[in-house]
């Protein structure tokens, strides 16, 4: 599949993506919100039913005070309303032994002394019902301040009221409330939290309606459950849409590594191609002049065909080497041989070996000893191979114009552990090179240097070993000046 393809894909697929869960988001919020709206709503709505109950009661407290006096003057009306005209005043029975034919009283003069007096009776008891009820508020105004809060609004009261009332607005939740004077606490609930955010706290004053300094603050522990519960089933969706998110970009970062692999292992196998048949094709093109009989008849020319059979053998077993080393990179722990050795003599070795390759383009090569402890515990052959990798990397990738200088350095960490830096001036590296450089099959293509032929296993092979023998490798490089690798690795004990 071609690259832009899945570019597209990924794209599509990321957009679709991103607008469900955007979608799911606005609608869980939207939820939240309106459930939130519907519980505050509800929770006022209680709040204000209790404080308006609470004054009632405190209301009806001063009536009772006066309901005998009311009583009494009812009684008292109601003998004057007793005097009123009956039936028979107005509509007399005849009486026995009197004159048959009826006669009538006129009731008009009668009527208007009755109702005159009936409307002055009314209006006297208004005027007292009225003075009577402005007692009353004036004894709420003025003596409700005085009454003890707890005769007025006491914890049982309170919470039975706020009960029923949240009951009433469909609020059957746990809550615990608290009573206030100026923000000191006369009384509250065991589970009463005062340090919770006004936000969570409804106030509502008591009595407003008589100066009073009384604050009834209620909260609700689980507010936030009873808001979610009616979320709940999104929450579930949203989850699996962030999984399949995570899934599907795990699922591209995989397809693209696979890609650049598979594009690393054909250049591989392309390299490795002409790697190998450079030196078979000199080989063959050797041996079919052995069948020249001029050429064997010529002993200079035969012992040069065997110097070249020779040395293009030693650079195809070179090659098979580094192919073979592919093996113990996927299996590094299998058939390695510890051992205790010298690093200093393996390097001195390595380094007296392959100055003259360096001395043939010009350069030079030197070793400094610096660390007066090198025993290290590693595979002697696989430790060679790992110094001989790095030199032959600086030589590889070494600067046209400039003659290479080669520096291996050996120091003492802490008395514990060995530090080599090999350090050479050649074409160096970029930063997003340096994070890469460790992977196998990369190579790095870097001006003229990207028809220098490898298999990009060299410092994936190496980053490996080091990592067996318990050790650590960074690199340094500046590009056009050079680059500079570190390995640090613990001593062997004795």
């Amino acid at each position: 599949m071609k690259k832009s393809i899945i570019w597209l894909l990924t794209v599509v697929m990321g957009i679709t993506f991103c607008a469900l869960l955007y979608f799911q988001i606005t609608y869980l919020e939207n939820m939240v919100k309106m459930r939130e709206a519907q519980f505050t709503e509800s929770a006022w709505r209680s709040i204000y039913g209790t404080v308006g109950l609470l004054e009632r009661r405190e209301t009806m407290h001063f009536l009772e005070q006066d309901i005998k006096m009311l009583n009494s003057y009812d009684n008292d009306g109601d003998e004057n309303t007793s005097e009123l005209l009956t039936s028979e005043e107005l509509f007399p029975i005849p009486q026995p032994g009197k004159n048959p034919v009826i006669s009538y009283r006129h009731p008009t003069e009668k009527l208007e002394k009755r109702y005159h007096e009936l409307q002055e009776a009314i209006l006297e008891q208004y005027v007292y019902q009225r003075g009577l009820l402005n007692e009353v508020i004036l004894s709420i105004l003025y003596d409700g301040a005085r009454r003890p809060v707890l005769e007025r609004a006491d914890a049982d009261t309170i919470r039975k009221v706020l009960t029923v009332e949240l009951a009433n607005n469909g609020l059957e939740v746990p809550f615990s409330f608290a009573l206030t004077d100026n923000n000191t606490i006369v009384y509250s609930t065991p589970d009463y939290d005062p340090d919770k955010s006004e936000k969570q706290i409804y106030s509502a004053r008591l009595f407003p309606n008589s100066n009073s300094r009384y604050d009834l603050k209620v909260e609700f522990p689980t507010k936030a459950n009873y808001i979610y519960s009616s979320v709940r089933f999104v929450i579930p969706t949203l989850a699996l849409t962030i999984l399949l998110l995570a899934i599907f970009i795990f699922t591209m970062i995989l397809a693209f590594r696979q890609k650049k692999i598979g594009e690393m292992k054909t250049d591989f196998i392309n390299n490795m191609t002409h790697e190998l048949k450079t030196p078979i094709s000199t080989i063959s093109l050797a041996a079919q002049m052995l069948n020249d009989d001029s050429v064997r008849k010529s002993p200079e020319t035969l012992h040069h065909i065997s110097e070249v059979i020779n040395a293009e053998s030693k650079r195809l077993r070179f090659q098979v080497e580094k192919v073979l080393q592919m093996s113990v990179f996927e299996n590094s722990n299998s058939a390695l041989n510890f051992t205790r050795v010298d690093a200093n003599k393996i390097i001195a070795s390595v380094v007296s070996t392959f100055k003259l390759k360096v001395e043939r383009f010009g350069g030079s090569l030197s070793f400094i000893n610096d660390a007066d402890e090198a025993m290290i515990r590693v595979d002697e052959m696989q430790f060679t191979n790992v110094i001989f990798n790095l030199l032959d990397n600086a030589v590889k990738y070494r600067n046209e114009d400039v003659e290479p200088e080669l520096t291996v350095r050996t120091t003492d960490v802490d008395g514990n552990r060995l530090r080599i830096q090999i350090r050479d001036n050649g074409i160096g590296m970029k930063k997003e090179d340096l994070k890469k450089i460790f992977e196998k099959f990369y190579r790095v293509h870097t001006g003229n240097r990207h028809d220098v032929k490898g298999f990009g296993l060299g410092l994936a092979y190496v980053h490996r070993m080091v990592t067996v023998f318990n050790g650590t490798i960074t690199v340094e490089s500046e590009l056009g000046k050079g680059s500079e690798f570190t390995i640090e690795l613990p001593l062997a004990e004795d």
